[in-house]
């Protein structure tokens, strides 16, 4: 419980740091943005978020119908639902701060690799990252999972700042508010379950 309220914490200091970046944040993306941000393989990174998420649930709903077990079941049902709850708070912060891409506010200074429109903060593509890392380490306790997975999520990061689109409060405030999203549905989860068993084991 206390690692949870920790995890929590943090995630909120981090979201209001992220939220009030200033000079520091377009220094840093100048640095990581290239005039002609061309890599394949940071492209690649980048674009690999919306299947490796969704791939999560899936997979873990697929290997409980194979090995027959409940557990992998509900579990598959909690990272769906930390990702809905992560999609639900992202979009909600986005249009609560406004704030604009780095290459539409800083044109010639920071160089994105297409044109691309829409609110900045939080990075989607992080948060949705984050999201699917913490609800497999979450459900998934192996260093040879959960080690990957966050180097995986932690390089979407970078690639999001690299192609600039983002600024890097942007995928700091992702981060959070992914990591915050699989917790907080673990931690309701875990509510919700011992409320229902306790009102099953009550008497009449």
């Amino acid at each position: 419980m206390r690692r949870k309220k920790l995890c929590l914490t943090i995630c909120v200091v981090v979201l209001y740091f992220c939220a009030n970046a200033q000079n520091w944040d377009i220094d840093l993306a100048k640095k990581i943005n290239p005039t002609n941000p061309s890599s394949d393989y940071w492209k690649f990174t980048s674009a690999s978020t919306y299947l490796f998420s969704a791939g999560v649930p899936v997979g873990v709903l697929v290997a409980g119908f194979i090995t027959n077990d409940n557990g992998l079941k509900k579990k598959s049902i909690e990272v769906f639902g930390s990702i809905v709850t992560e999609v639900i708070i992202s979009e909600a912060m986005k249009k609560i701060f406004d704030r604009p891409r780095p290459g539409e506010k800083y044109p010639g200074i920071i160089f994105p690799y297409k044109n691309i429109h829409g609110k900045s903060f939080p990075s989607g593509h992080t948060s949705l990252a984050f999201v699917a890392a913490s609800s497999l380490s979450i459900q998934c306790k192996k260093w040879y999972i959960t080690v990957p997975a966050y180097l995986w999520a932690w390089s979407v990061c970078y690639s999001r700042i690299y192609l600039g689109v983002h600024y890097p409060s942007d995928v700091l405030g992702g981060a959070a508010v992914g990591i915050g999203s699989a917790y907080f549905t673990h931690w309701l989860n875990k509510k919700l379950f011992a409320k229902k068993t306790s009102l099953i084991k009550t008497p009449a």
